[in-house]
């Protein structure tokens, strides 16, 4: 007596029956640059999302990952303006945050304000209740400070090189560019509504007035660059290069940021 060998339960056979397979989903690196699951990336301008497609997909899937990573990235900035829980031979407050009044450490730690407001951002996003101002902090800080720093890092190269470990130089340089990598798959999950690029405005604006032109308290805030902020360059003072270089990049993030808001509008109006 012959028996009917048993089918897997997704066998062509049953297909008769009506019960199809399920459709395969794509798995491996496939899935990883694949678009399935994720925000529909928009038919935005290139100038405005210059990012290839499958970049963004990596991004957005590893969202944890970046999170992750830039946590570690806000820990060590902390560390590198001088706030120093190891190694325990170090006093726990030392070099900037030790030169700046406590009432202007808010405004000290640039980079890692900004790495903190991005990890936030995709936090948010992951948890289901995105917040379009850490978007538009995060964006704007990753954009300005992701720029700036590689911009300081080469005007003033030879100070920098005499007197940064180059490894730390080549980490720091590369690791602030991907910062502004970064900037650019935000526009798939947030919206950058004005209400939110103005509050991100009037932050960053402030950080400028403070580290540039009116400390306030004591002297200006701005990441310590190992030039006296009246030394001259090229004709003018390390400050005022410093300083260009910031408002230049704040405006030009107000810029990318309500650009972006525009043509997103205009897509969903066509």
């Amino acid at each position: 007596m012959s028996r009917t060998p048993n089918r897997h339960p997704f066998a062509p056979g049953l297909q008769a029956t009506g019960m199809t397979s399920p459709p395969a989903s794509p798995s491996g690196l496939r899935r990883l640059l694949s678009g399935e699951g994720l925000p529909e990336r928009e038919g935005l301008p290139w100038w405005i999302a210059p990012l290839p497609t499958w970049l963004e997909n990596v991004g957005l899937r590893l969202a944890w990952v970046v999170v992750a990573i830039n946590l570690l990235g806000t820990a060590f900035g902390f560390w590198y303006y001088g706030f120093h829980p190891l190694p325990l031979s170090d006093p726990l407050i030392t070099w900037q945050f030790a030169a700046e009044p406590v009432v202007m450490w808010v405004f000290v730690p640039d980079s890692p304000m900004a790495t903190l407001f991005i990890a936030l951002a995709f936090a948010s996003w992951k948890l289901g209740r995105p917040n379009e101002y850490l978007a538009a902090l995060a964006f704007f800080g990753c954009w300005k400070l992701g720029l700036w720093t590689p911009y300081v890092l080469t005007v003033f190269a030879d100070a920098f090189l005499a007197t940064t470990w180059g490894p730390l130089y080549a980490f720091l340089f590369v690791s602030h560019l991907a910062m502004v990598i970064e900037a650019f798959v935000l526009h798939r999950l947030f919206d950058f509504p004005t209400r939110a690029v103005a509050v991100a405005l009037a932050w960053y604006g402030f950080n400028d007035v403070v580290d540039y032109f009116v400390p306030l308290v004591g002297d200006p805030h701005h990441t310590a660059i190992p030039l006296a902020d009246t030394a001259v360059v090229g004709g003018t003072t390390a400050l005022q290069l410093a300083a260009a270089g910031a408002v230049v990049l704040t405006f030009l993030a107000t810029f990318f940021a309500l650009a972006t808001r525009v043509e997103k509008e205009k897509l969903r109006t066509a």
